[in-house]
């Protein structure tokens, strides 16, 4: 019983999908420093709104992902498409959403 339970707690989370544990790593310094510098590097709130998870409650991994690949039109909110996959994306979304809490 207890291997099983740290297997579950070694095993990535299921939205991490196919991305490398070292990708992973890098994208979660990408949100500390590039998401940080407009949303503020504890995410509260700078140029940018708060994306603290429970500033983004009722938002949703899709949704979260959309903004990160397309930005919001009219805002500072750039689009990062060209420089992340729809996968890193949604990694990013969900990180946002369900682990940095």
């Amino acid at each position: 019983m207890a291997i099983l339970f740290v297997i579950a707690l070694c095993a990535p989370p299921l939205w991490a999908g196919s991305l490398s544990l070292s990708r992973q790593e890098q994208l979660a310094h990408l949100i500390t420093q590039d998401c940080g510098s407009c949303h503020g590097l504890n995410l509260t709130g700078g140029l940018g709104r708060a994306i603290t998870p429970e500033a983004l409650k009722g938002r949703t991994v899709e949704g979260l992902q959309t903004i990160v690949l397309d930005g919001i039109p009219g805002t500072a909110m750039p689009s990062w498409r060209p420089l992340l996959s729809e996968t890193e994306a949604k990694w990013i979304a969900a990180y946002l959403l369900e682990v940095n809490e």
